[in-house]
Formats: C-alpha cells, sequence, structure tokens
C-alpha cells in the first residue's frame, strides 16, 4: 500500500463513467503489447544496483542479477497513468464495488476463522475486528486476489520507468521499496522472483509496501517469521500495529453523521484541511455543520469530509459528508482516499453485523 504505503497504492479507481474505464482499459491492452525487455543493459539500473549493494552489505553479484532479471512491464506503467480528463468521483459507485454479496460473505467466514487472532489485536493494539477485517476485505477479498505481477518487475519498473508528468515522479520513492524488498528477500532466503503481488509491488493480505513490511509488520501467530501471504494472523496483527502507529484511539468512532444549517455553511472553510482532522465542535458547529448529541460530545479535532456522487451538472447525486475523526484518518494513513477509508468503514461493520447476531 505514500511512505507506506501499504496499499497499496494498491491504487482503487474512485470512479467508473463508462468512457473513462474504456479509455483506461484500452490504454492498458495497447501497453502490454508494447515492447518488453529486462534491465541487465540499463546502465541507470546496475549503477543502482552497485549502490544499493555497497550500502546494504548485499552480495553486488546477486543484486546485480536480480535487477537485471526484472523485466519492464508497460502494462504496469500505464496503470500508474493519472487518471484521464473526464475522470469524476462517485462514492455510491465506488461503494457498490466493495459491500456486495460475495465480499461480506467472504469476509464473515475469515472473521469467523480468524476470532482469536482478531480479539487478541484488539487488546494488544486497540485496533477492533470491523476496522482489520474490512481494510483485508477492501484490499484483497480476504487473500483471494493478491496481485498476479511479479513484485521484482513491478517494483523496477517504476524505480526506473515510472510514468512522469510535471505534477510527480515518484521513481525514488519505488527505488527505496525495491532496495528494501531486496533486503527482504535476502534476509529470509527467498528468490525475489517467485513473490507475487499488486502493481505498485504490494504484497500479502494486507497489500504491506516492503518498506510497511519492516516498520509494521509483526509474526503474530509466533511461529517465527513474518508471512503476510499465506497467515491471517501475521496480516492481522501487523495491520493493527499500522493503525497503532498511525494514532488509532481505541474505542473513538471513525465517523459521525452530519446535517447542515444552509444558512451559515461554509464549506470553503471547512473542507480546505481535506480530510485531516482540523476543527473542534464549537468551530463545526459555527461554521454549519449539524452534529448529533453523541458528536456534539467528542473532544478531539474533526474534519467535514466530502465523498462526491458524480457529476452534479449531468445527473449526478448530492456529495456524502461525514464528520470524520482521528480514526477515520488513520485508515486512510493506509490509502490516502476518503473514499477507500469509508468503503473500509462499512464492509467492516456490514460484516460485524452478520457475525453477531
Amino acid at each position: 500500500m505514500r511512505r507506506l504505503l501499504v496499499v497499496a497504492l494498491a491504487c482503487l479507481p474512485l470512479m467508473f463513467p463508462g468512457h473513462a474505464l474504456a479509455s483506461k482499459k484500452s490504454a492498458v491492452r495497447k501497453a502490454s503489447v508494447a515492447k518488453s525487455y529486462t534491465y541487465q543493459n540499463r546502465k541507470d539500473a546496475m549503477a543502482f544496483a552497485d549502490d544499493v549493494a555497497q550500502q546494504q552489505g548485499l552480495d553486488r553479484d546477486w543484486v546485480r542479477q536480480t535487477i537485471g532479471e526484472a523485466r519492464f512491464m508497460p502494462a504496469i506503467q500505464q496503470q500508474m497513468q493519472p487518471a484521464g480528463h473526464g475522470f469524476i468521483k462517485n462514492w455510491n459507485a465506488y461503494r457498490s464495488r466493495f459491500i456486495e454479496p460475495h465480499r461480506i460473505e467472504t469476509g464473515i467466514e475469515f472473521w469467523r476463522n480468524n476470532a482469536d487472532a482478531l480479539t487478541r489485536a484488539e487488546k494488544e493494539y486497540g485496533v477492533p475486528p470491523e476496522v482489520i477485517v474490512g481494510i483485508i476485505g477492501v484490499e484483497t477479498i480476504y487473500g483471494r486476489h493478491m496481485g498476479s505481477y511479479r513484485v521484482i518487475d513491478a517494483l523496477t519498473t517504476l524505480a526506473f520507468d515510472f510514468p512522469k508528468t510535471a505534477e510527480r515522479d515518484r521513481s525514488q520513492f519505488f527505488q527505496e521499496e525495491l532496495a528494501q524488498f531486496l533486503i527482504l528477500q535476502k534476509q529470509a532466503g527467498l528468490d525475489p522472483a517467485s513473490v507475487k503481488g499488486s502493481y505498485a509491488g504490494a504484497i500479502g493480505m494486507g497489500q504491506f509496501m516492503p518498506s510497511s513490511w519492516v516498520k509494521y509488520a509483526v509474526d503474530f501467530d509466533g511461529d517465527g517469521a513474518i508471512d503476510l501471504r499465506n497467515s491471517p494472523a501475521d496480516a492481522i496483527g501487523s495491520i493493527a500495529n499500522f493503525l497503532k502507529s498511525s494514532n488509532w484511539h481505541p474505542n473513538m468512532p471513525a465517523y459521525y453523521p452530519v446535517s447542515f444549517d444552509e444558512a451559515r455553511l461554509n464549506t470553503t472553510t471547512l473542507l480546505a484541511p481535506d480530510i485531516k482532522p482540523t476543527f473542534d465542535v464549537k468551530t463545526m458547529n459555527e461554521n454549519g455543520v449539524l452534529l448529533d448529541e453523541k458528536a456534539a460530545q467528542h473532544q478531539g479535532p474533526l474534519a467535514l469530509v466530502e465523498l462526491l456522487n458524480g457529476d452534479p451538472k449531468a445527473d449526478g447525486g448530492p456529495a456524502t459528508y461525514v464528520a470524520g475523526t482521528e480514526n477515520f484518518y488513520a485508515i486512510s494513513r493506509y490509502n490516502r482516499s476518503s473514499y477507500y477509508t469509508l468503503a473500509v468503514i462499512e464492509l467492516g461493520e456490514t460484516i460485524k453485523a452478520e457475525v453477531v447476531k
């Protein structure tokens, strides 16, 4: 998945107008038939390999061979392109991808099969089961879709052929992730070419980037090894550890419902910090946000979170709003999207309602 990140960059589109999706799929198909090659003759890649080997004390020939055998993947490069013209966010469309019967049923089974680990994670880290179950469900449908790309190909492609624009160039980020991936695989005695993940190089049930693996992954099943692909307990404990490290507050709601006093509503001020909790209850009220009795007792900062539902000029629906707490923000550190965050919360809550019946 920014610094980590977890997830998967894991990069879920926020909207699906038919023409935008069609053009994206077409572009990926075209990219898939573009010329692919290995990096053994790329001077920049080999210079990077030499630097990593020297700085990390790794065998130089092994690093050069591993990176040299990685393949440039045009489809991965294409999927990292910014959304094109006409891309419109739609919460209801996005939500429907995740709050759906198959994912809910699979989540119920996962919860019941891993109830002990989920309970222990809440005791040790303060993160409730529904949040962890929601994240794993949105990320990989409980390990059923963890990615089919070789991680070495994904990270090397994005490290040296990231689709640069005037606004962004994340080559440095992916070079750091590539170096960390090589260190992890060498330490574990594993073949880097055997590890599969997302097109961004995220790994396992919770889609951790290599740097997140190092910072937050834990051996939660106590078998002496960390395995985020095959051990649900390790994935559960690691996600809980990440959220705790992201300033998770036990027993705090992630969000509150809101309504508005239109005469006083000042969305310019309220939406300026995006989803970072910034305003106390009094300031929210002064700017036209009406909170229920429980929310009015909240002691920490809040954010007005806006989720669009299409283009209002083209029969789109009204936006959805909630008051996000520090826990809403903590979940968003996993994937920096308010749409992702609310989908995680709602999926987890839906599954919990079925489990505790």
